[in-house]
């Protein structure tokens, strides 16, 4: 609540009985917020921190009456009150939810997305490599990884002030939320990345090599690069905007993923033998666990329960069915017949793509690019794919490089009041936005492209990247883990 210094103290009588009122309306809010919490945008901390704001001037009100001092006392200590962080109750439910929406994209989401995709001696290997990232990657952001990513260090890293989660307490709010809170939110971003890139090269990667890339990848590309966008880095100085990672998370996988496919080759018998997927009932069920958790994803990004959270929320959803009938569409007029991968395909492309732009643009713009993302995706997993010959084994490059670019830029112009968005700000027009998110996808693409490869290649001449011929033909769930999927 902010109070202007210019207006006069009410009396405390008065105070005291709209004090009541709110006090009455924000319980009535927090059971509002318990109904609407999955939603994400419920306004009850808004009310609780204007409830509290007044308790404190009505208290202060009334000691300044006491001493004879009754116009300037309670506004002073207002003003220093207002300075101060404030936890928000509803703000910090809705994060915890939103944090354990986005764990489920990863396992087991993301996880049975990808296993049902590959061959049904692969299953396991691919589940234990999501798995087992997300557990090492967890560990790791604690470590070094937030320290890395939200530290002030410099224009393109943060330092090691913070390493360990060094000097942060149960005490401590970021915003209106407890850092832990925070902390752990921004985990889940950082455990589910890598383990996207997991699906560029799957049914042909050793279990050992690919942790050691992983590792490498999340402190020298990934922290970087969240850094630079999210922790008042180079690219948010540009006035870049990646709401909820399109650049951080999907260019940055996609990139990784091209790269990865492209170092470590084909697999043995690729456009040659059979390769289809082996349970697209798994692949459906992931896609829908990714679709749901996305919520956390994106309406999570704005780190409180408000009108904000609202706006992402719809416009996840619509730009995600939009995709599901453009990708549906494409696949009908060139194949003939639409099938359920393509469906789940098409999905993932509208969650991708809308996820820089979720707090930007209105509904009508999110439905426009979800369709458009999912065309330009479907392209690049068929013709372009094709054409340049590499084995990109579950399309990590052509739905989340591609569709993440597409999001990218196509938020600076629908982002436009034009098309129901926000607007820009001043002395900034559609093509100067343009420019700035360019810029950004670019640097994000030469930045991960040139570590990674750099990555792959030292790690091959190390450890070497690639099983051998007889494992890969017998599969990894046996030759690396020593276990089978399915028993007759």
């Amino acid at each position: 609540m902010k109070l202007n210094v210019s207006e006069p103290v009410k009396p405390a009588t008065m105070l005291y009985k709209e004090t009541i009122m709110k006090k009455w309306i924000s319980k009535f809010g927090l059971v509002g917020m318990m109904s609407l919490l999955l939603f994400g945008f419920s306004t009850t901390g808004m009310a609780t921190e204007a409830v509290a704001a007044n308790d404190a001037l009505w208290q202060t009100t009334i000691v300044a009456d006491m001493h004879g001092d009754h116009a300037e006392m309670p506004v002073a200590e207002a003003a220093v009150a207002e300075e101060e962080p404030t936890l928000s109750g509803g703000d910090t439910a809705w994060m915890i939810v939103a944090t354990i929406l986005v764990l489920v994209m990863a396992i087991p989401g993301l996880a049975l997305f990808y296993g049902g995709l590959v061959r049904s001696k692969n299953m396991l290997s691919v589940l234990m490599q999501v798995f087992v990232t997300f557990s090492l990657m967890s560990v790791l952001w604690v470590v070094l990884g937030y320290s890395l990513a939200f530290s002030e260090g410099n224009a393109y890293v943060g330092d090691l002030s913070l390493a360990f989660l060094k000097g942060i307490t149960s005490e401590g709010i970021s915003g209106t939320i407890p850092e832990y809170v925070f902390v752990t939110f921004q985990l889940t971003f950082f455990a589910l990345t890598p383990a996207l890139i997991v699906g560029a090269f799957a049914e042909r990667i050793k279990f050992s090599s690919l942790l050691v890339f992983l590792t490498g990848w999340a402190l020298l590309v990934y922290a970087p690069i969240c850094h630079m966008v999210w922790g008042g880095g180079l690219i948010s100085s540009w006035g870049a905007i990646d709401f909820a990672g399109g650049t951080v998370v999907h260019i940055n996988a996609g990139i990784a993923a091209l790269v990865g496919a492209i170092v470590i080759g084909k697999r043995i018998g690729y456009g040659k033998e059979a390769m289809a997927p082996h349970n697209l009932p798994m692949t459906m069920i992931g896609a829908s666990l990714l679709w749901a958790g996305w919520f956390g994803f994106n309406v999570g990004s704005e780190l409180a329960a408000d009108g904000t959270a609202g706006l992402v929320m719809i416009n996840t959803q619509v730009a995600t069915a939009a995709a599901v009938l453009g990708w549906v569409v494409m696949e009908w007029m060139s194949k003939g017949k639409p099938s359920m991968l393509g469906g789940a395909s098409g999905a993932i492309s509208g969650l991708v793509a809308i996820t820089p732009a979720c707090a930007v643009v209105g509904p009508l713009g999110a439905i426009v690019l979800g369709f458009i993302a999912a065309i330009i995706a479907y392209w690049a997993c068929t013709s372009l794919k094709k054409a340049l010959g590499y084995d990109d084994s579950l399309d990590v490059f052509g739905i989340h490089g591609v569709a993440g670019i597409v999001g990218a830029l196509g938020l600076a112009v629908l982002m436009s009041a034009d098309f129901g968005g926000v607007g820009y700000d001043e002395g900034i027009t559609m093509m100067s936005q343009l420019w700035v998110q360019a810029k950004s996808v670019i640097f994000t693409i030469v930045w991960c492209g040139v570590i990674s490869f750099i990555l792959f290649k030292i790690i091959d001449a190390i450890m070497g990247l690639r099983v051998s011929e007889e494992d890969e033909r017998t599969g990894l769930d046996t030759t690396s883990h020593g276990e089978t999927a399915y028993h007759s």
